[in-house]
């Protein structure tokens, strides 16, 4: 049975300083008040005026994002309204007053990284807010005590945790957004942000999922399904393609699940969203599990042979052995997979196919992994995401009979060397082909363009490359990437409608704000009052007043007791 430290929490709502007593403490103490004259203490209120003279959204902020492109999608809203609010966000986590840590609680790992970052930061005296999955399915872990934690559907109001952590003070928002009484996908999408590439734009479609995988720990944060309606979606794509965005990213627990609480579905949603794709510009799904995509096969067929909609899909199969699938609740089997890979195959020619796999599940035997290891070797998966299994506190597979630590070693190093020991790239040297300019390699010595078929093409870095669509021939392959050399005498094609934002500029803002802030009407450092707010001054205003009524109470003290 689970620990009460366990039970999910509807809402909580609190702003309390560490030192604060408990409801329990409050209530005892109230037994014995005796009421007593007030005594003249001006060095007493002088204190408090100095304790609340902190000025929120003047500090520089770091955060750091762990996970998913779901949850890189809150970090973009969250840095996005936290700088249109006046806050700088800051590359260098040493300048920065307060860490905002946003987690992943899919491993054991990701929870490690986070709760270290955590120590560090208190070591350095630093303010910190979390978010993320992490503290949202577990708030009253131990290490997270006395800590401001911003909920995954609240990200709308990580302006407010952060004005009060500066000060002090520990703020806790997990309730879940609800209209009549129903479950929403989560914050506005027309929200400020900040996006990580201003050419790509992470649209969360929905949360949660309708799946009770007994090792997910995510569930507990995300909870069911609850999906964004159509025309939200399609307005935040319109939206993005006008700052600029030439590739669009659509994410979620599993968006193959999309719309079945709303009563619509994902191919309604992907025909509409096609319609507003520019020339060029592209789209990529997310992840889907295999039951609900096979119901729309046919159509998703044909919306994944779209030119301007990759032919990739990521369809995680996790184990080929019917009876770990059962005993993981992923309520398909094997075959259900293959019937999704084998027609999409057929039905879109090239078509990539990316999976994860899950080593070392509980109760998996030598002859249920050698079932996962043939199906790799049927398919050769060009993108396999190789997990060890790891248990997570409060899931059904943290108490089942774990198979030993160095069985799960093994089996992961052997499907690891399978997978390098196919290049599913080497056919397609001499290959033309058209891709899209996106990003900057790692080692920063090539731009990183995708072709039709999501395959990873590094192309020469040529500042008229970026953000454009350009022909190449391939001339190498490697196990995770193809290089293409543009043809001589080709046209670069700008998918584009309009001009991509700068790195670490605010979306979201409206025309008339732009305007202001080119016309140097408003200060450089941009702070605005963006269309979402409710304020009529801007936040630099606000402050402004907020100091001149400190001052005016400190005089109204003075001659009270002057008079007094």
């Amino acid at each position: 049975m689970p620990s009460a430290c366990d039970s999910p929490i509807d809402d909580i709502e609190d702003m309390v300083s560490a030192d604060d007593p408990t409801p329990q403490e409050r209530q005892y103490a109230r037994k014995s008040i005796v009421p007593r004259a007030r005594k003249r203490n001006t060095q007493q209120t002088t204190e408090v005026l100095q304790a609340d003279s902190v000025i929120p959204g003047m500090q520089k902020i770091w955060m750091r994002t762990w996970g998913c492109s779901h949850n890189n999608s809150d970090g973009e809203y969250m840095a996005g309204q936290l700088a249109a609010s006046g806050y700088k966000m800051t590359e260098d986590p040493e300048e920065a007053d307060l860490w905002l840590l946003n987690s992943c609680t899919v491993k054991n790992p990701a929870e490690d990284h986070f709760r270290n970052s955590i120590k560090k930061a208190q070591e350095q005296d630093k303010k910190v807010v979390l978010a993320g999955c992490v503290p949202q399915a577990q708030p009253r872990m131990d290490y997270l005590k006395g800590l401001s934690i911003i909920g995954v559907q609240q990200i709308d109001r990580v302006v407010e945790v952060v004005d009060e952590a500066v000060k002090g003070h520990s703020v806790r928002l997990l309730g879940q957004k609800k209209d009549n009484g129903k479950r929403l996908g989560g914050a506005r999408l027309d929200l400020p942000k900040i996006r990580k590439n201003p050419l790509i734009e992470i649209i969360s479609i929905n949360t949660g999922c309708l799946n009770a995988c007994t090792y997910c720990k995510t569930k507990h944060a995300r909870g069911d399904l609850a999906s964004y309606p159509v025309e939200e979606l399609v307005e935040r794509a319109r939206q993005s393609f006008q700052e600029g965005v030439c590739e669009i990213w659509l994410t979620s627990e599993d968006t193959g699940a999309y719309g079945k609480d709303i009563g619509t579905d994902l191919p309604t949603l992907l025909w509409r969203l096609v319609e507003e794709i520019p020339e060029g510009a592209m789209l990529r799904l997310g992840m889907t599990n295999p039951p609900y995509i096979l119901e729309h096969l046919e159509e998703m067929s044909k919306i994944l042979n779209h030119p301007r909609v990759y032919a990739f899909l990521h369809v995680p199969v996790q184990s080929a052995s019917d009876s770990v699938l059962m005993d993981m609740k992923r309520e398909y089997c094997a075959d259900d997979f293959r019937r999704v890979a084998d027609f999409l195959k057929d039905k879109v020619p090239g078509i990539t196919i990316a999976t994860d796999i899950i080593c070392g599940f509980p109760g998996e035997t030598d002859a249920d992994f050698q079932e996962t290891c043939d199906l790799v070797k049927e398919y050769r998966f060009p993108s396999l995401f190789i997990n060890q299994f790891y248990p997570r506190p409060g899931t059904p597979a943290a108490k089942m009979n774990q198979v030993p630590a160095q069985v799960k070693k093994q089996r992961t190093k052997e499907l690891s060397t399978l997978f390098h020991s196919y290049n599913p790239y080497h056919h397609k040297i001499g290959e033309t082909q058209l891709v899209l300019v996106t990003e900057e390699s790692f080692d920063s010595q090539y731009y990183v363009a995708h072709n039709k078929y999501y395959e990873q093409v590094l192309v020469p870095k040529r500042s008229e490359f970026k953000g454009k669509m350009i022909e190449v021939e391939i001339f190498e392959a490697g196990k995770h990437f193809l290089k293409g050399r543009p043809l001589d005498g080709s046209k670069v094609f700008t998918p584009s409608i309009a001009e991509p934002l700068q790195q670490g500029e605010v979306s979201g803002l409206s025309q008339e704000q732009l305007s202001l802030q080119q016309n140097g009407s408003v200060p450089s450092s941009g702070v605005l009052t963006v269309s979402w707010s409710p304020w009529s001054l801007d936040r630099e205003g606000l402050k402004l007043l907020s100091i001149g009524l400190a001052v005016v109470a400190i005089l109204v003290v003075f001659m009270w007791e002057k008079l007094h």
